[in-house]
């Protein structure tokens, strides 16, 4: 019969030690992401057609100032300045919800799909991230960071759900019809 392995208790956390400092860096680079999107978030809104859709990025410009407020908090449980590192792929998907704005038709439902399809490649950007930095928080002993971690996660995937909803009850049908 095969047994489990058991991971190794850990002793404390590992603050000196080159991971730790990975993790510090990769939390980083979503705190840009999360103080790129808070801007962009409102020119989403503004190229939405739907009243849904812009309430939609209303919400989500909300949540993600709470986000940027949570890895504040991450990085002084950490004992670290909360700083920001370019995240290239928050920039390239940024640069894309531009690029769909600038390429449909202002007032279509068209419009709208392209900015729910931008938005979900966001979320599910982000899910990767605070997934990814929920585990190594936890296996380095910051289960304090985790579960703030745990919480964006939970968020983001609940935002992923609502986009979903809204481009399957009102938006992709009456883009099909443009």
């Amino acid at each position: 019969m095969a047994t489990a392995t058991k991971r190794p208790a850990r002793t404390g956390k590992m603050e000196n030690s080159e991971f730790h400092e990975f993790f510090v860096d990769e939390l980083k680079d979503i705190y840009w992401a999360e103080k790129h999107l808070v801007k962009a978030l409102p020119k989403m809104k503004k190229a939405a057609t739907s009243p849904e859709l812009a309430d939609a990025f209303e919400k989500h410009t909300a949540e993600t100032e709470t986000h940027i407020a949570t890895l504040e908090k991450a990085f002084e449980l950490l004992g670290e300045k909360a700083a920001a590192k370019k995240c290239d792929a928050m920039a390239g998907l940024l640069e894309e919800a531009d690029g769909i704005i600038e390429d449909t038709e202002k007032g279509t439902m068209i419009r709208d799909a392209g900015l729910i399809l931008a938005a979900q490649k966001v979320e599910h950007y982000e899910i990767a991230t605070y997934g990814g930095l929920r585990t190594l928080a936890s296996t380095m002993g910051h289960e304090d960071v985790a579960k703030l971690l745990q919480q964006t996660l939970d968020n983001e995937k609940a935002t992923d759900e609502a986009l979903t909803t809204c481009a399957e009850s009102l938006v992709n049908d009456q883009a099909v019809a443009e």
